[in-house]
C-alpha cells in the first residue's frame, strides 16, 4: 500500500489521536513504525486468539469483499479485528478481549513493514470497519468447523 491510499489510511488513523498532527509527525519519525492509539472513538477492536482468528478472517472474506482492517502480533499468537465503536463494552464471548474506550493499542504504519505488530488486512482510509453481525457468523462458523475437525480426527471406539 502505497501513495493516496497510505496517506488516507494514515489520516483516518491519526483522526483517533487526541492530537492527530503530533501523531502523525511521531509515527513517520519512529524507526520502529508504530503507535499507540486510543480505542473507542473512531473503533473498537476485538482481539481473538490465533486458532480462532486466522479460521474467521477466511470466512468472513468470503462473506465480504472488503472486511475493516485487521492486525496480528508479532508472535501470530493473536488478531486484532476493528469494529464500530461501542462494540467492545457489549461484547461477550470466551477467549475474546474487547478493546473499547479507554484502552489502547499498538498501531503499525500502513504500509511500512515492522518488527511486531503487522496488518493483515490494512485500513483504506475510508473508515470501513468489520460488521459485528458478520465477525460473528464468520467466528461461529470457523469454530463449528474447527470442533467438527476434532471430532473427525478422534480415534473410534
Amino acid at each position: 500500500m502505497t501513495g493516496p491510499e497510505t496517506k488516507a489510511a494514515v489520516a483516518w488513523l491519526t483522526s483517533a489521536a487526541p492530537d492527530p498532527g503530533a501523531c502523525r509527525w511521531e509515527w513517520e519519525r519512529d524507526p520502529r513504525g508504530i503507535v499507540l492509539l486510543p480505542a473507542g472513538r473512531r473503533w473498537d477492536v476485538l482481539i481473538l486468539p490465533a486458532e480462532l482468528g486466522y479460521p474467521t478472517l477466511d470466512v468472513l472474506t468470503r462473506l465480504v469483499d472488503h472486511p475493516g482492517p485487521v492486525l496480528a502480533d508479532s508472535a501470530e499468537a493473536r488478531m486484532g479485528f476493528f469494529v464500530p465503536p461501542g462494540t467492545a463494552s457489549g461484547w461477550l464471548g470466551a477467549g475474546v478481549r474487547g478493546c473499547g474506550r479507554g484502552t489502547w493499542i499498538v498501531v503499525p504504519y500502513p504500509g511500512r513493514a515492522t518488527g511486531g505488530v503487522r496488518w493483515l488486512i490494512p485500513p483504506d482510509g475510508s473508515g470501513t470497519l468489520t460488521d459485528l453481525a458478520l465477525l460473528e457468523r464468520a467466528m461461529h462458523e470457523a469454530a463449528g468447523a474447527a470442533a467438527q475437525d476434532a471430532r473427525e480426527r478422534r480415534p473410534k471406539r
